[in-house]
């Protein structure tokens, strides 16, 4: 199978919010229309550096998403790049998807003079982990979380 990933465009709109809803039902997160709407506009606003990309079939068919943008490093001086959200449909699992956003991911972050992309997931994400494990190293740090 062929597999394109190109950066989000307008007309991604419905298979977009198919993955994304999916993907909030993965994490048993609510979904709104508000909150789509919103980071549909964060993902096209020209002053916020927040991004997505999409991967589809040879024959069009959405089959994952990712969202990522850039984040300050202070103990480096310099931006790195934060991956918040990657999802792919189960039936295309297994089959270069998430390996195909990956390398999109790593070209972004090369010509964005990135010295790396960080990302989290959850503890009990095993098939997810066992990917992650492929394409990145996993750091020391644990994630502690302050609601307001």
């Amino acid at each position: 199978m062929i597999i394109q990933v190109t950066d989000l465009s307008i007309e991604d709109r419905l298979p977009w919010e198919q993955l994304y809803r999916a993907y909030a039902d993965f994490y048993e997160v609510p979904m709104t229309p508000e909150i789509l709407d919103r980071v549909w506009e964060w993902i096209f606003a020209t002053d916020y550096p927040f991004y997505a990309l999409m991967a589809k079939t040879e024959s069009g068919e959405a089959l994952g998403m990712m969202h990522y943008r850039e984040m300050p490093s202070p103990l480096r001086g310099a931006k790195a790049g934060f991956l918040d959200d990657l999802y792919v449909l189960p039936a295309f699992r297994g089959r270069g998807g998430v390996q195909a956003l990956f390398k999109k991911l790593k070209q972004v972050a090369k010509s964005e003079g990135w010295p790396f992309v960080r990302w989290i997931t959850a503890e009990n994400n095993y098939r997810g982990r066992a990917v992650y494990d492929k394409v990145a190293e996993r750091t020391q740090w644990l994630t502690y979380q302050m609601n307001s």
